[in-house]
């Protein structure tokens, strides 16, 4: 249990203190006017206060992310709680406070004209299929269990209710941003933390001690951890999912300050979400092997019902029956939303973006295919989720450190994990079954010298602009 305290605070010493230190290096400025106020279109660019922007974010980039990743995370064993803190306040945190604040700088652009305006034009181009081709398998893989559920507990068919859940999808992806999202989430935020505090609750008091890191439980057994721990647990350590929703919050906020709340904070929330149910899964099925036999009989949403309704009995039981529902369906939402915020600033120069029936007409045509692929199996898509996802946190921390070396700021709050994430996706692509299926020592190999590559041209770009700033003082 030590390891899991040791874990929870240090998670909040990383929000107290190295915030602070990312915040500085962006250089915030409250008399600038947020697009919030320069914009204030009525749609996306609305005033909102820091905690309605705080919740929105929280589950925008969580939904049940960081319960199933954790939980299938918790396969590794404590180590999964060095990752999910180390990930959470070096990696993630960096990387949703930079996709944020960049946004916010350039009028609430999208991730994709970032990663334009300082990786270039065929950078751009790539990470706009990369970041739609992720939301729609994000919007799919998490619809399918919610409407399955519906079918099982009402009348309803899993086609109705999947129809259902898309009417949704659509209203909330069109209309004005307060009207539904701003209203609805805080409630669905208090959700997801109520149950999340109250499993820790039942964690903390119960008769069996959650696992402590030792050398003897470090690895666990065939599983290697590096990279696949990295890409497992993405929510609530880093995700590039996350960089496709801080945009939403950006065109919202008031001031620039809030950033270090809204970004980093939520990041750190999810962080601490994710510590407890890899705990839970770790505790409750009394280790590996038993948590392992309960994913293969029920998946994710049957563990963490088990867990639910065992530790907190009906009203957990309710919670999970929420939890399953609604939280998916808060990262469906938006990521269609964002979805067809890429789509509309990508063709503005083209069409009038503001015309409602471009808004729906693209709303529809990029809701179809997520229908569509809701209908297959869940973890056929998830296998795809994952690389892709991590594959985008990586350019974002590349296009902070871009950002920080123009700047002439510390780059290397950006740099040091970026290089770390280019390792696990060069790694991961060559290893993983969905990519080419390599042998684990080759795949090693491979992307160790693609990873080495990479730290070649970051030390050039470091001597070319050191010699510009000299230049310059001359």
């Amino acid at each position: 249990m030590v390891t899991f305290f040791a874990s929870v605070i240090l998670l909040f010493a990383g929000y107290a203190i190295y915030s602070k230190v990312v915040e500085r290096s962006f250089g915030i400025d409250d008399d600038r006017e947020t697009p919030a106020y320069t914009v204030n279109d009525g749609m996306d660019f609305v005033p909102m206060s820091w905690w309605k922007g705080w919740l929105i974010q929280l589950l925008n980039i969580a939904g049940l992310g960081p319960v199933f990743g954790a939980v299938a995370g918790a396969l590794y064993g404590p180590v999964a709680f060095i990752w999910i803190v180390f990930g959470s306040i070096f990696a993630g945190g960096v990387h949703d406070y930079f996709s944020g604040m960049l946004s916010l700088k350039h009028g609430g652009a999208q991730f994709p004209t970032i990663v334009g305006k300082y990786l270039g034009n065929f950078a751009r181009k790539a990470i706009t299929v990369i970041s739609i081709v992720l939301m729609v398998l994000v919007a799919a893989a998490f619809t399918a269990g919610p409407a399955q559920l519906i079918a099982q507990i009402t009348p309803i068919s899993f086609m109705g209710a999947l129809a259902l859940v898309f009417a949704y999808f659509i209203l909330a992806a069109i209309l004005p941003i307060n009207k539904i999202i701003g209203r609805i989430y805080p409630v669905f935020g208090a959700i997801l933390i109520f149950m999340a505090l109250a499993i820790a609750v039942a964690l903390v008091f119960g008769s069996e001690p959650i696992p402590n890191l030792t050398l003897q439980n470090l690895h666990p057994g065939d599983l290697p951890i590096w990279p696949l721990l990295m890409v497992t647990i993405s929510c609530g350590a880093i995700s590039g999912f996350h960089s496709t929703q801080s945009p939403i919050v950006s065109r919202t906020m008031k001031k620039e300050s809030e950033g270090r709340k809204v970004f980093y904070g939520a990041m750190i929330a999810e962080g601490v979400i994710a510590l407890i149910w890899a705990a839970a899964g770790m505790t409750f099925f009394g280790g590996t092997g038993g948590l392992q036999a309960a994913l293969t009989a029920g998946g994710p949403a049957g563990v963490v019902n088990e867990i639910s309704i065992s530790l907190l009995g009906t009203v957990g039981g309710i919670l999970a029956i929420l939890a399953v529902i609604i939280l998916p369906i808060t990262t469906g939402d938006t990521a269609l939303r964002s979805s067809r915020m890429i789509v509309t600033e990508t063709i503005s120069k083209w069409v009038n973006p503001d015309k409602k029936v471009i808004v729906l007409g693209i709303t529809i045509a990029l809701g179809i295919p997520m229908f569509l692929l809701s209908t297959i199996d869940y973890t056929f898509l998830w296998r795809y989720v994952g690389w892709t996802n991590q594959l985008s946190a990586t350019i974002m921390l590349w296009t902070a450190v871009s950002y920080l070396m123009k700047a002439d700021k510390n780059h290397y709050i950006a740099g040091i994990p970026a290089l770390f994430m280019t390792g696990v996706v060069c790694t991961y692509i060559f290893y993983a079954p969905e990519g080419l299926n390599m042998d684990y020592t080759i795949s090693i190999i491979i992307g160790s010298t693609l990873t080495a590559v990479v730290t070649a041209v970051y030390a050039w770009k470091i001597i070319q602009h050191k010699r510009v700033r000299m230049n310059r003082s001359y």
